[in-house]
This record gives structure tokens, sequence and C-alpha cells, in this order.
């Protein structure tokens, strides 16, 4: 891809994350619906880079033209380390999450994990996460490794 593409609609913006295989979980661009995270929106002729969480709803800032907002979203989406993961691997099981992490070596696909306390701090909850477009050739390993329902 140019390294000097700069999306200057949100349809296009959509596309350039729907072709790099960017996630939508945490971005609204062009309407999409999320629970949390970032979003643009337009309000008395601006433009509104917002961000909600547990149904409130923050505008953070105004622009006047879509170019404007859509170059500034592009920007924050490229600085989000999170916004090119993909979870692929979700368990509590500890040996569970080593043979997808074995899996991936073998396949030649970066990765990183975690852990978290999902079900508290004596539970935590192991996760496992391949970037961007490395999701088409691991997807199919959700339905092993994602173990928690």
């Amino acid at each position: 891809m140019d390294n000097n593409y700069l999306p200057k609609t949100e349809i296009e913006l959509e596309n350039w994350m729907e072709e790099n295989c960017f996630n939508f979980n945490s971005y609204s661009i062009n309407e999409n619906s999320i629970e949390e995270g970032f979003g643009i929106d337009k309000s008395d002729g601006f433009y509104i880079w917002y961000y909600t969480e547990r149904g409130q709803k923050n505008n953070l800032k105004y622009f006047q033209t879509e170019v404007e907002i859509v170059a500034y979203a592009f920007n924050q989406i490229n600085l989000d380390k999170w916004a090119k993961t993909h979870c692929i691997g979700f368990s509590t099981d500890y040996n569970i999450i080593n043979d997808l992490k074995s899996e991936l070596q073998k396949m030649k696909t970066d990765f990183f994990n975690d852990k978290i306390p999902y079900y508290g701090i004596d539970r935590p909850v192991y996760r496992v996460f391949v970037l961007g477009c490395d999701i088409q050739k691991t997807e199919h390993l959700k339905e092993k490794y994602w173990t928690e329902k």
C-alpha cells in the first residue's frame, strides 16, 4: 500500500480499514454500530470525533469538513496498536493457549498474547492476538482455541 495514501471520505476510510484488515470493534466509521470506542458523527453542520463508553457519548473534537475529520481519524486509527488486532484465542487454560501459540509459530504468523482478570484475579483469561490480514489465514483457529463462551 502507498504510505502517502490519505482517505478523504468516510467511505474511503472504511474501505481502507477493510482492505488492511483493521477491526471495527472500537471505531464507528460510516455509521457502523459499536458499544465502546471512537467514531465520526455529524450534527449542526459539523463533523464530530467522539468517544462512547457505557452508553455515554462524549464529543471530543469538531471539524468543519469531512476531509479534515477523516484525516484526523485516519491518523488516530494508525496510531492505535489495538486497531489491527484480532483475538483468536481466549481461554482460562494456559495449555490451550500454548498449543495455539505453537500452531501460529508453525504457520510463521506474528502474534502477541496477554492475560486479563476476566473472571477475577484468581481465574485469569489468556488471550492471543494476530495482526492485520493475518486474521484471514488464522480465523479458523478460533473454533478450537476460543474455549470460553
